[in-house]
């Protein structure tokens, strides 16, 4: 039985699951790796399913393992184009995308491109664009 102040296992999994994806995407970042893991790899890494890992993501959170997924690869492309120095064909390979497939990729995802994100950036600054 658990204790009241004990994580549940679903809950366990879940910050597993999202620490997980800010190691590897910060082993991208930083070179250590060259490939995007998908969900049957973190699943391996978790020693589960990949049907279980979904399941128990959407459970807790109403969203599925990709999506989360999706929001932090998101994330982590807004920290890279904040960095000025970096080429945005540079962020792109660094998390793993074809520099025009990651422009699309972006835009569908927050709705302006790369340069339009940086040029909002240079302009009004990150709390004007996050509040868009």
């Amino acid at each position: 039985m658990y204790k009241t102040n004990q994580i549940k296992r679903p809950e366990q999994l879940k910050l597993l699951y999202l620490n997980l994806i800010d190691n590897h995407l910060q082993d991208l970042i930083h070179n250590r790796a060259t490939e995007m893991y998908e969900i049957k790899d973190f699943a391996g890494l978790m020693c589960i399913h990949p049907n279980h890992l979904s399941n128990t993501i959407k459970d807790l959170t109403g969203h599925s393992p990709c999506g989360l997924y999706q929001f932090k690869i998101l994330e982590a492309a807004q920290n890279l184009l904040f960095d000025s120095s970096r080429s945005i064909r540079e962020v792109a390979i660094i998390l793993t995308f074809e520099p025009s497939q990651f422009s699309k990729w972006f835009k569908g995802q927050y709705g302006f491109t790369p340069s339009q994100y940086r040029l909002q950036l240079k302009e009004g600054g990150q709390s004007k664009i996050l509040k868009s």
